[in-house]
């Protein structure tokens, strides 16, 4: 069955893409390479203190999301902006299927797809109604 809606959880360690219709679904997660413990920022250092962005872990989330017409990108941090930024950058036609971006701690699977199911049946009904 096709899946015209996707949701991706995504921080920067893992993305949980999950490809749903009303009646199913089909989860995918992909996994960043392990990073070297953790950034900081100390004063009279050069940089910001934040890792850089990781465009191969963003192309691989790309490849999972394929072939969804709307997308949904939830996330805890500023990875969810990155991707975001990411594909309008290498995959622009995907990009234009983007629906939204969201703040979302870490939710179950399970809540990350009651949550888009909901988020995508109340957009379809704006869309209705224009």
């Amino acid at each position: 069955m096709q899946h015209i809606h996707a949701v991706v959880w995504i921080d920067h360690d893992e993305a949980r893409v999950i490809h749903f219709n009303p009646d199913e679904s089909e989860e995918l997660t992909v996994h960043s390479k392990p990073r070297r413990g953790h950034l900081h920022h100390k004063s009279g250092q050069l940089g910001d203190g934040h890792a850089a962005e990781d465009h191969e872990y963003y192309g691989l989330v790309e490849a999972a999301l394929a072939g969804a017409q709307e997308i949904l990108i939830v996330g805890p941090a500023s990875a969810k902006d990155e991707l975001q930024k990411h594909m309008m950058h290498h995959a622009k036609l995907l990009a234009a299927g983007i629906v939204g971006v969201e703040p979302v701690d870490h939710p179950s699977d399970g809540q990350i797809l009651k949550l888009a199911r909901k988020y995508f049946k109340a957009t379809d009904k704006i869309r209705q109604a224009t």
